[in-house]
């Protein structure tokens, strides 16, 4: 698909460029004072979309388990800053695709914070979140200080690693 000049990248497109991803580096300088030492993957965004893809419904993942099945490309770990980020870009990929009439979208709601939490940057913030995991039977409770929305017993419905 060419772009006229001046055009905007659509969140579809966004997703399928792999920039050359994923990639294995060496942890090293400042990212070891955060992450130690050894290896990190930076992931494709197709591959964090089709982490997403496959939770069933009244099922969660966490970003942290993504990362865990991702780091599979034999790293340490996997960049929580791209994983984080291409999360948020299937998300909106799967929005654009429904309001294009596609209905097989990537379930993203089911994808939580690190915590059980609901993500603010996607989609229609935590009330649409929340809405949809409510539909398929999910309790939101707030939690802590903040009253940031978190599913209730989200650990009892994490899919495997």
């Amino acid at each position: 698909m060419s772009k006229t000049r001046g055009a905007r990248t659509s969140w579809q497109e966004k997703l399928r460029d792999s920039k050359g991803l994923p990639k294995v580096e060496k942890i090293t300088g400042r990212m070891s004072k955060r992450w130690g030492t050894g290896t990190v993957v930076i992931p494709a965004p197709m591959e964090v979309d089709e982490i997403m893809r496959r939770v069933p419904s009244g099922k969660l993942i966490t970003v942290n388990l993504i990362r865990e099945k991702l780091a599979k490309h034999g790293a340490t770990i996997a960049c929580p800053i791209t994983t984080g980020i291409f999360s948020w870009v299937a998300a909106h990929a799967a929005e654009e695709a429904k309001a294009q009439g596609r209905t097989h979208i990537t379930p993203y709601w089911r994808t939580l914070k690190s915590k059980g939490e609901l993500n603010e940057k996607y989609p229609g913030g935590v009330k649409a979140q929340a809405a949809h995991l409510k539909e398929e039977g999910h309790v939101i409770e707030r939690r802590g200080h903040k009253g940031c929305l978190g599913v209730k017993d989200f650990q009892s419905r994490l899919v495997s690693p």
